[in-house]
């Protein structure tokens, strides 16, 4: 089961087309419009890189802009972090304290986490920190922390 998830994820970071962005759009009416080729993804570490207990997160942005939570500007949103998350957060609805917000409009954090195998992930939050439509996640990337 973890396979499939993690197969299903991978490839849902990957390409937000198709029906299930149909769905995310359907459902997600009041959210705040992302252009189709705005993309998150993390500067570094990369993906397989093994990092210090206590490293940076680095975040990228194309497509749109980086601004605090709270600004109603049209193409601009905030970062989250996911750190072991399973699953994407509902995109109906703002983003609960199980990210890392970052409505200061910040693009890097210190994280200190404990040794083994981890999972970042990114995704762009609105004024209101609720995902875009459609949303811009990065690829979900996995570090060994020694």
């Amino acid at each position: 089961m973890k396979t499939k998830t993690a197969l299903f994820l991978s490839a849902l970071s990957l390409s937000l087309s198709g029906a299930w962005a149909t769905q995310v759009q359907a459902d997600c009416g009041h959210c705040s419009e992302a252009p189709a080729q705005a993309h998150a993804y993390i500067i570094s570490p990369q993906h397989g890189e093994t990092v210090d207990q206590t490293f940076t997160v680095k975040f990228g942005l194309k497509g749109m802009g980086v601004a605090p939570a709270g600004t109603d500007r049209k193409h601009t949103g905030h970062h989250h972090l996911l750190v072991d998350a399973e699953e994407l957060p509902p995109m109906d609805k703002p983003m609960s304290n199980e990210v890392k917000h970052f409505g200061g409009g910040q693009t890097e954090t210190t994280l200190t986490l404990e040794p083994g195998k981890h999972t970042l992930q990114l995704i762009l939050g609105d004024m209101k920190h609720q995902p875009h439509n459609p949303p811009v996640v990065s690829e979900k990337i996995t570090i060994t922390v020694k």
